[in-house]
């Protein structure tokens, strides 16, 4: 078992690296103002299983293939860049904000005149939320640093002496997603509390656009050039 003294060393280094801007959590603000909770939880829950899948590969010796075989890492590096770009110009082209959940359910409410429709409304609603948690897998998935980030950070409070090293692993993957997952539910909630106001304000919603829309472009063109 991590010696409790490592393990606050550990969580305080998580919470600096999650603190800081990036796309998860660009992703996650855009989502979550423009779409509602629901959606951002649902984003929520693709960077999850993309950081899952992060920490899996890196115990599997994935991100030493990565830093061996350079053209791996370009070609990642470049698709992850690609993709970015693309959720970029969408926000930036996306309308505005949808209607609220309750009111969107009460409208619905009143049109639903069938079993029919109401199984046609809810497949509606089960795809945008299938879309978010994409949108949060691929994001994180196809970024070739963060896989990176698992294999330098994890190994460093590895101590074989504490014990077998793939528990100490598994012990560090766990923190790490339950680190990510309470920075991801709380910038969730906040951005969902501004959205509210936002709504009134369809100047500040176009503003709200196009920085996020400037920061995941200006993120893709790093990712690209690093």
């Amino acid at each position: 078992m991590i010696s409790a003294h490592l393990l606050a060393v550990y969580v305080a280094a998580l919470i600096v690296v999650y603190a800081v801007p990036g796309p998860d959590m660009a992703l996650i603000l855009q989502t979550s103002i423009s779409r509602g909770v629901r959606s951002g939880f649902a984003a929520a829950a693709g960077l999850g299983l993309s950081r899952a899948t992060h920490v899996t590969l890196s115990a599997c010796g994935m991100a030493a293939l990565l830093r061996n075989a350079p053209w791996l890492y370009d070609a990642v590096r470049y698709v992850g860049a690609v993709y970015l770009a693309w959720v970029g110009i969408q926000i930036f082209r996306s309308p505005g904000f949808a209607l609220p959940a309750n009111a969107r359910d009460e409208r619905e409410t009143v049109s639903a005149s069938s079993a029919n429709a109401a199984s046609g409304e809810a497949a509606g609603a089960v795809r945008p939320l299938r879309a978010a948690f994409v949108k949060g897998l691929l994001t994180n998935l196809l970024n070739p640093k963060a896989l990176l980030f698992c294999s330098v950070l994890l190994p460093q409070f590895v101590r074989p002496e504490a014990g077998p090293v793939a528990l100490q692993m598994i012990e560090l993957g766990v923190v790490l997603l339950v680190i990510g997952a309470c920075f991801d539910l709380m910038y969730t909630v906040g951005a969902a509390r501004i959205a509210n106001w936002m709504r009134a304000h369809p100047l500040a919603q176009t503003l709200q656009r196009w920085t996020f829309s400037a920061a995941l472009i200006g993120f893709a063109v790093r990712l690209s050039l690093d």
